[in-house]
């Protein structure tokens, strides 16, 4: 509740901390008390007297323990405020909400690409990937081909996309690593963004194009074609039979036209970057509740950023639907927890400056907030990083809090669209999926209007409900799946944001 004086809002009434609306001046009064400090926007004030050692309280969760006697009216942030490791007793799947599902003839539409295994795409690309960083030149120049003009006679056809990146060897050519990439390139060869596929190596590397296709049952046709620099004769000549196979795609590929499909068909990734005190009071529960309007019609919502909800898994496992699904989730926090010991690390360094400046203290306070984008549905199940997306419904996929790996590894689950809310204002874009960007407060989203699509900080200075931001951005997504640019497309982001997680050691 904002109190009648607009300075702060407290989310819970156990809450001993509240956020500050406007920078607060030393002596200004809110919630019955007098500051003593200078608040910044965004930043919290001390409502209560909070001895060292005691908990902070904000969403009615912990969010850290005070590292010294804080008093009455006092700025509560990083110099007062220690960390603590999550040690929640979980619960498993007592917290479950059915969603009340539409029925199939009464759910909305877009216009989609509709592919020959059943699934729907919401832009109409060719992909030219790599299975390592020594063919990244070769996949660049052969995109670089296909100019804007050269495919003005192909309307139907979205662009030319080159997919790099800078690993394939130097590695392990199995475990965790090798896994996940693996998993990358099958999910983006299969997407539905992406009508043609061209995979291009090396022919030495590591991670061979041959094991993908043996691992998957992979075999090449009309608009999946492989080939390697080493058999090809060089780099000149790859870059030749490259453009000729993007050449004899184009035709075929400009055919496909849009068609009504449900709603159904969209699986939308949930991701959060530049976050700031704001994103878990506005942007983030309102794309929480599209995430809700999505599942109730049938379709897939995509959590991730496995860092990001550390401190705040424990409501997660409540809505599991099964304690195996719960536990699954554990799994992923417990694997966490030992990846950044071993790396001489801590769960706490993800907020970054941004963040902090932003009013964000630890990366519990930032968990509880990215964890609203999740809506309130059943956790339906938990995915390795770039595991293809089975079930449908709301589901959290393994990944680290790094947005282009995070957002790499939910294409590659089956993602078609990406929504993705910032309070410091993150510019992003992710081909083959388009990425709609939500605003957490007013004053960014005015000040960077041509790269975000929603402004959510309307919560907070128009009055308007969670639920009527979280129409907005449902209907928003509707119209980008059918074809409208979002602001990311218009300035042309998206070409090098594809980044696969790199697990393990480089050798």
């Amino acid at each position: 509740m904002v109190n009648s004086e607009k300075l702060t809002v407290k989310l819970n009434d156990n809450d001993n901390v509240a956020t500050a609306l406007r920078e607060i001046n030393v002596g200004e009064t809110t919630q019955n008390i007098k500051s003593i400090s200078t608040i910044p926007k965004g930043h919290k004030i001390s409502l209560r007297k909070i001895t060292k050692g005691d908990k902070i309280i904000k969403y009615d969760q912990l969010i850290g323990i005070a590292s010294k006697n804080i008093s009455i009216g006092d700025h509560v942030h990083v110099d007062n405020t220690d960390f603590k490791s999550t040690d929640h007793d979980y619960e498993f799947s007592t917290s479950i909400k059915l969603p009340n599902m539409i029925e199939p003839d009464m759910r909305p539409t877009f216009k989609g690409y509709k592919r020959p295994n059943g699934k729907v795409g919401t832009r109409n690309y060719i992909g030219i990937l790599t299975s390592v960083n020594c063919s990244a030149t070769a996949a660049r120049n052969i995109a670089d081909v296909f100019s804007e003009e050269r495919l003005s006679k192909y309307p139907n056809v979205d662009g030319v996309v080159s997919f790099t990146h800078g690993t394939g060897c130097g590695m392990a050519d199995s475990g965790d690593g090798f896994d996940a990439l693996q998993r990358v390139l099958l999910g983006y060869i299969q997407h539905p963004n992406l009508a043609g596929i061209l995979l291009i190596g090396l022919g030495c590397e590591a991670n061979q194009i041959k094991f993908l296709l043996d691992a998957f049952d992979l075999h090449e046709n009309p608009f999946f074609k492989t080939m390697t620099l080493q058999d090809m004769g060089g780099l000149r000549k790859t870059i030749k039979a490259g453009v000729q196979c993007i050449e004899d795609m184009l035709p075929e590929v400009n055919l496909i036209e849009r068609t009504d499909q449900s709603v159904e068909h969209l699986s939308v990734a949930l991701q959060c970057g530049g976050s700031d005190a704001w994103s878990g009071i506005t942007s983030n529960p309102s794309l929480g509740h599209a995430a809700d309007l999505i599942v109730k019609n049938g379709g897939t919502a995509i959590l991730a950023e496995t860092p990001e909800i550390y401190g705040a898994e424990h409501m997660l496992t409540r809505r599991a639907i099964s304690p195996e699904v719960g536990k699954k989730l554990v799994d992923r926090i417990l694997w966490w927890e030992d990846y950044v010991t071993r790396n001489k690390g801590s769960l706490n360094n993800n907020p970054s400056p941004g963040n902090k400046a932003g009013g964000l203290t630890t990366i519990l306070e930032k968990s509880l907030g990215a964890a609203a984008k999740g809506g309130t549905t059943p956790l339906n199940d938990v995915l390795l990083y770039a595991q293809k997306a089975e079930k449908k419904g709301f589901l959290f996929m393994d990944s680290p809090g790094y947005d282009p790996a995070s957002v790499t590894g939910q294409i590659a689950s089956g993602c078609n669209v990406v929504t993705f809310t910032t309070g410091r204002g993150s510019c992003f874009g992710c081909k083959p999926s388009p990425s709609i960007k939500i605003a957490t407060n007013t004053e960014m989203y005015n000040n960077m209007v041509e790269d975000m699509d929603v402004n959510a900080g309307t919560v907070i200075t128009d009055n308007k409900s969670i639920e009527d931001v979280g129409q907005e951005i449902f209907d928003l997504i509707v119209k980008v799946a059918s074809g409208e640019k979002s602001k990311s497309e218009f300035q042309g982001l998206g070409d090098l944001e594809f980044v696969p997680w790199q697990i393990g050691a480089t050798m």
